[in-house]
């Protein structure tokens, strides 16, 4: 496949990515026996709450499958290429998780995923045309961040929220294994400025998509 039809290719995956419905490969996760016996009606405060953090975490996953295309569509390396393919497919599910969660809680996609997309996929690119060790450095720290807003998340989450909270907490596992699989893989250790710059990015992502 040459450059142009890679490039075509990535533009019908960005628009599937923003604008179709997304289908999991695995099943959406559930809460365990003990905690969904008794069911309890959120609050109104509490079910906000709730669709502004899936909001959020659904436009994280929107920036992984951008991320990750961005990179894997100019590594020359077929490990590696593997290897973000391989973890793209499963922030595939967490994305379609958290847009099955939002409709059953009656919230909407953040109107700021298109515009969050195109930055993601443009540092993808940059990060992969740097060399694989550096692209697979930028999956490590950006698992490492995604994974510690997962556990500010789950945080504050009502306790009621059995449901969000299944998502999250598998979610967790996986990014902790994607980035466990770039350090495996030879990803090396960002300079500090990158990883201030991306945590600032993650922040503008966070707090707007909070509410838009």
């Amino acid at each position: 496949m040459n450059t142009v039809d890679r490039f075509i290719c990535e533009v019908d995956a960005g628009l599937k990515t923003l604008f179709a419905k997304v289908h999991a490969e695995r099943p959406l996760p559930k809460p365990l026996k003990s905690e969904s016996a008794i069911v309890v009606p959120l609050e109104e405060n509490e079910k906000a709450e709730s669709i502004r953090l899936m909001r959020v975490n659904h436009c994280g996953e929107v920036c992984a499958q951008a991320l990750y295309q961005g990179q894997a569509m100019v590594t020359k390396d077929k490990s590696v290429q593997q290897l973000l393919t391989a973890a793209s497919n499963e922030e595939r599910d967490h994305l379609a998780w958290c847009e099955s969660r939002l409709t059953e809680l009656g919230g909407k996609r953040s109107y700021l995923s298109p515009l969050f997309y195109a930055g993601s996929f443009g540092l993808g690119v940059v990060s992969g045309l740097m060399g694989d060790k550096w692209s697979l450095g930028f999956l490590v720290e950006t698992e490492k961040q995604v994974e510690a807003h997962l556990h500010d998340h789950l945080s504050r989450l009502s306790a009621a929220d059995a449901g969000s909270r299944a998502i999250l907490e598998t979610m967790r596992e996986d990014e902790i294994r994607h980035g466990q699989s770039g350090i495996d893989h030879g990803g090396e250790s960002l300079p500090q400025p990158v990883k201030l710059a991306m945590q600032g990015f993650s922040k503008l992502m966070t707090r707007t998509t909070y509410w838009v």
